[in-house]
């Protein structure tokens, strides 16, 4: 008996088959890629990057070469607001090719990958075939954002059922349990992008490359305000470019007090706050065209600046400064070390994680082997380790250089330079040890006055990562021995 369209499955028939038919399941033949035309675009859109762009336009030559989709997946990671998802959108231009952007934030079912069986009420595709269906095409630009967020739970774990998909050998048979027929998703370019690399599973992880995207010096923020996010702010605002004008000064000033991040999307905000604040002004007609200067800021943006640590003014015993990465970019910490009246015990507070904590069990031991003769200090006194602010989580091993140095700074009573700030873990044996962030960290330090910073020597082949106006505000010494830094701060 025929039921029609009256049939209980004809819904799911329908759906599945205009999903089906919806995919593009010719190969797109491979469009010729001018190499000119794509750096010229890519620098049309970001600013600065050079690192990134290099490795996109040898991927770009390689694919041009081979007349094929070719080269391995790459992951882009850094600091929020650093551009690594709308770079996507460059490359899609800069290819002629479709875009698609699939956000994997917070996805614990492996069916949100992989789809669902359609013997299930509601049963959907996953998110690649629906991001690709959406594009229309068989070889967008596919866009994976916030890989590092995936979760996992008693659905099965969605990282696992990525590995198929960025797997170029494998993923030419892509079978989405949805679809359940195999489809082609080796002519797609996939690209990753991540905060940091800490969650994201090793396997996943073997299967990409990283690309690792830095901070944004001031200078370059002044050129994206200038060049990009200005005239963006002020056409979403309906402001003529005569209407609205702000000096270099304020921008400056916006950069340095009024934001604190790695990315330019805290800044994006502040100019957007500006072009509404003229918006109200031109529409009241006070003025034919704004002017904003350092001045006007603070009465515009409604906020007051934002309170920046920066070096102490005189050294006190006990006190080094140190440099932390945080997701947000750079910043610099003050470890506080303190001698009271009691018997030997160990007060750390300031929310140190157990790394920190291990940190500060392992200075303690190299400051008795180095000073014998003030061994008999932690005895007779309480020693507490405090790092403010108390109230934000702190954790990880390169601050171990700079507690070594602040107990040492303790038990001798003289005081380190307030300029000088340092980074590095250290072992027992008395050894410097590699650290990462060190960019972030470094335009941390420039910030917030140091002039002086100790790094790894491990370390320096990444000094080529760091901008050359934040290495020539700086002194920066390549230390391999915790002995050596004792020297060099006079200890």
């Amino acid at each position: 008996k025929q039921e029609g369209k009256n049939g209980h499955e004809y819904g799911l028939l329908y759906d599945y088959l205009d999903f089906v038919t919806g995919l593009s399941w010719k190969k797109a033949p491979f469009e010729r890629i001018a190499l000119d035309r794509a750096e010229e675009i890519l620098d049309e859109d970001h600013y600065g990057l050079k690192k990134a762009k290099k490795r996109i336009i040898q991927q770009i030559a390689v694919m041009a070469l081979n007349q094929k989709q070719a080269g391995s997946i790459l992951l882009f990671v850094g600091a929020p607001g650093t551009g690594k998802t709308s770079i996507g959108q460059s490359i899609a231009r800069a290819l002629k090719r479709p875009y698609a952007r699939v956000s994997l934030g917070g996805v614990r079912d492996e069916a949100e990958i992989r789809g669902h069986r359609r013997t299930y009420v509601g049963a959907m595709p996953g998110r690649i075939m629906d991001g690709i269906r959406r594009s229309g095409a068989s070889n967008p630009v596919v866009v994976l954002d916030e890989v590092d967020k995936l979760g996992k739970d008693y659905n099965g774990d969605p990282s696992s059922a990525l590995l198929e998909v960025l797997d170029p050998e494998q993923n030419s048979t892509f079978t989405d349990h949805y679809m359940n027929v195999p489809y082609d998703l080796s002519d797609v370019l996939f690209i990753c992008t991540a905060n940091s690399l800490d969650t994201i599973p090793e396997p996943l992880l073997n299967r990409m490359e990283v690309i690792q995207f830095q901070g944004y010096t001031a200078s370059e923020k002044l050129q994206i305000a200038k060049k990009h996010l200005l005239p963006r702010a002020m056409e979403s605002a309906g402001i003529a470019p005569q209407q609205l004008h702000i000096s270099d000064g304020a921008l400056r000033k916006i950069i340095s007090d009024y934001t604190m991040e790695s990315g330019v999307r805290g800044l994006k905000k502040r100019i957007d706050t500006l072009c509404r604040s003229a918006a109200v002004k031109l529409v009241k007609g006070e003025n034919t065209a704004v002017t904003v200067g350092t001045r006007q800021l603070k009465e515009m943006l409604d906020r007051k600046p934002m309170r920046h640590d920066t070096a102490m003014k005189t050294g006190v015993p006990g006190v080094v400064t140190g440099l932390a990465w945080t997701q947000a970019g750079g910043d610099i910490l003050f470890l506080e070390t303190m001698f009271t009246k009691g018997e030997g015990k160990i007060y750390i507070t300031g929310q140190l994680g157990d790394v920190m904590k291990e940190s500060v069990q392992v200075a303690i031991s190299l400051v008795k082997s180095m000073y014998p003769d003030k061994a008999d200090m932690f005895k007779e006194y309480d020693l507490h380790v405090h790092v403010p602010d108390g109230a934000v989580p702190k954790d990880g091993p390169s601050a171990g250089i700079t507690l070594t140095t602040a107990l040492a700074s303790l038990v001798t009573g003289k005081a380190v330079e307030p300029t000088v700030a340092m980074t590095g873990e250290v072992s027992l044996r008395g050894g410097v040890m590699p650290i990462g962030g060190l960019p972030e960290k470094l335009m941390a330090a420039v910030r917030a006055g140091i002039r002086t910073v100790m790094i790894p020597k491990d370390n320096e082949e990444d000094l080529e990562d760091v901008a050359e106006e934040v290495k020539r505000q700086l002194t920066i010494v390549p230390v391999s021995s915790v002995s050596q830094v004792l020297e060099k701060t006079g200890l």
